[in-house]
């Protein structure tokens, strides 16, 4: 019973710090109008966000192993809840990116402690059984983060969203001092510092390098679509925060759907091809997007839901395929591969500032269609290269 409540505990948290990129999405149009600031400097909101927790997963992991599990955890969610009430009061967007960035660093630690603990926690099936319902835990996030943020912030202003994360991690980090045990093994205190030699190997590895190309162009694409979407249903469609809310709620059900229907075909097709051909199939829907998005709002959504479902059929496949090709690496497998597709997050706002001219959406979203199919291009000739030599 114990660690069913440890699990849920640390699960909720991984869940409340995620829904500081989800609640915030539909309310960046209100942000960019109250604080009298451009549309780039209100993707750069988002860009900052996403590279602290990006560089700081590498960070807390191996600080995590060193010093152990609750001394990490707690003092990051304590600076991720100051930095929701200074988002909440920031009188301007230059302080308003401050605080992003510091919600972002205290939000880093709260995933990657909450692997490790249920890694420690759990064993064999249980440990898979865990991890399922950690997972499904995330998955909540984007899919009512946008709608809560629309309703909250569409009623009250955008800085009622950030104060109820405030109030709801005060809340986690209460609770995590009472009720998380340390769990780290006391065997991992002798690992004195980063093995640079496990981040050279993957790099250099073919096929977990055909995973990291595919990965940061899928997770560039789909912030596009986070970031754009409430700017193009406001203003073509004359959507408010509420309404945006609950159009990116009917994608992300969509892509949870996905997500259950991924097995199925992870087990039709054997390593990186059942990936690679449902990411084409994602990138088949923003070409479809991108060009009859702007025929109607029912087009727009359906288009929309489309590129979820597809997305959600791939996005347990690179976690399972790194864990099988590096069984001794496997949490430094992972955190790479979340470093590189939080980069990828955080280059679609901005690669979307610059694309997004006259509010285009065949040129924003054909341009990401063609990146993305030239990522999974390249990922299959690494695939390709491997298959060759292991054949030779």
């Amino acid at each position: 019973m114990k660690s069913r409540i440890i699990l849920y505990l640390i699960g909720f948290s991984a869940f409340v710090a995620s829904l500081a990129q989800n609640l915030y999405s539909p309310l960046l149009v209100e942000v960019q109008e109250k604080l009298h600031t451009t549309q780039a400097m209100v993707n750069l909101t988002v860009t900052v966000f996403t590279v602290a927790l990006a560089v700081m997963q590498l960070v807390f992991g191996p600080l995590s192993d060193r010093k152990g599990r609750k001394i990490v955890l707690l003092p990051a969610i304590a600076v991720y809840t100051l930095a929701s009430l200074g988002c909440a009061y920031a009188a301007s967007v230059d302080a308003l990116l401050v605080f992003r960035l510091l919600q972002g660093i205290g939000a880093a630690a709260v995933p990657v402690v909450a692997a490790a603990v249920i890694g420690d926690v759990f064993e064999g099936k249980e440990r898979a059984q865990g991890m399922a319902t950690y997972q499904l835990m995330l998955g909540l996030s984007p899919a009512v983060g946008p709608w809560v943020g629309g309703m909250i912030g569409g009623r009250y202003g955008y800085g009622s969203a950030f104060l109820l994360l405030c109030v709801v991690s005060l809340i986690l980090l209460a609770a995590n001092a009472f009720l998380l045990p340390e769990t780290r093994p006391k065997a991992t205190a002798v690992r004195k510092g980063l093995d640079w030699s496990s981040f050279v190997r993957l790099a250099r590895h073919p096929r977990a390098a055909a995973l990291l190309t595919v990965g940061f162009v899928q997770f560039l694409v789909y912030f596009v679509f986070l970031v754009y979407i409430p700017i193009i249903a406001h203003h073509r469609y004359g959507y408010e925060p509420a309404q945006t809310g609950t159009l990116m709620l009917l994608m992300a059900l969509c892509s949870m759907i996905g997500v259950k229907a991924g097995g199925w075909v992870q087990s039709r097709f054997s390593g990186e091809s059942g990936y690679l051909w449902g990411c084409a199939a994602n990138a088949a829907t923003v070409l479809l997007f991108a060009f009859t998005a702007g025929l109607s709002l029912p087009v727009l959504t359906v288009a929309f839901c489309l590129f979820g479902l597809t997305m959600g059929l791939t996005m347990s496949m690179p976690a399972t395929l790194l864990t099988e090709m590096f069984p001794d690496d496997r949490a430094t497998a992972v955190g790479v591969y979340n470093f590189v597709r939080y980069l990828g997050m955080a280059a679609g706002p901005m690669l979307g500032s610059l694309l997004f001219v006259g509010e285009s959406i065949p040129l924003l979203f054909g341009v990401s269609a063609a990146l993305y199919l030239g990522g999974i291009a390249i990922g299959g000739r690494l695939t390709a290269r491997r298959t060759g030599a292991a054949s030779s």
